[in-house]
């Protein structure tokens, strides 16, 4: 009779095992959409290292410690580096761009990204420094700009100013409500 009954037990355990199994079949789009409703991200990664090609060229190389992946928004999806990141973009002459911040959010669908805290976007081949506490930055149009205090340290010049606008390499630049010393070279 014991050994009868630890069968039936032992025939229950598996039946209630198989049946949660089974109960678990949910398609990825419901956990997706759990994931969505809730908040939360799709993936999470550590110690990111995203380096990108072109012809076989590196082209862009992305650290970050961590990084959430929120590609199930319908509407807005967004990649979020909570924990700071830094992006080297290397041009055909292998001269670079670094940018590094505190915090930073891409929105996928704009390729818009707005980096916050401790901005510094870095020109190294010209010696050139921009430094701001929040900035945006298109990727397709190679476009950054920001409202807020910037300094622009040139090689000739150091410049305060609130409003700022230019090409990621730090070429081209509107600046808006400046002071400082400006270098201009007249010609004859």
């Amino acid at each position: 009779m014991g050994r009868k009954l630890s069968y039936i037990i032992a025939d229950i355990a598996t039946i209630l095992i198989v049946a949660m199994f089974v109960s678990c079949g949910n398609e990825m789009k419901e956990v997706q959409d759990f994931l969505a409703e809730k908040n939360l991200p799709i993936g999470v990664a550590s110690n990111v290292n995203l380096i990108h090609t072109d012809s076989g060229l590196v082209r862009t190389i992305l650290i970050s410690p961590v990084m959430h992946d929120f590609s199930n928004r319908k509407e807005h999806p967004y990649t979020l580096f909570p924990e700071g990141v830094k992006i080297i973009s290397l041009d055909k002459a292998g001269d670079s761009i670094v940018l590094t911040a505190d915090y930073t959010v891409t929105y996928s669908k704009t390729s818009i990204s707005e980096v916050r805290g401790n901005v510094v976007v870095e020109n190294l081949a010209e010696n050139s420094k921009l430094m701001t506490s929040q900035l945006f930055w298109d990727s397709k149009e190679h476009y950054i700009y920001t409202e807020k205090d910037f300094t622009l340290i040139t090689r000739y010049d150091t410049i305060f100013g609130k409003g700022f606008e230019s090409n990621e390499n730090l070429s081209k630049v509107n600046m808006k409500s400046i002071k400082g010393s400006v270098y201009v070279e007249e010609t004859p």
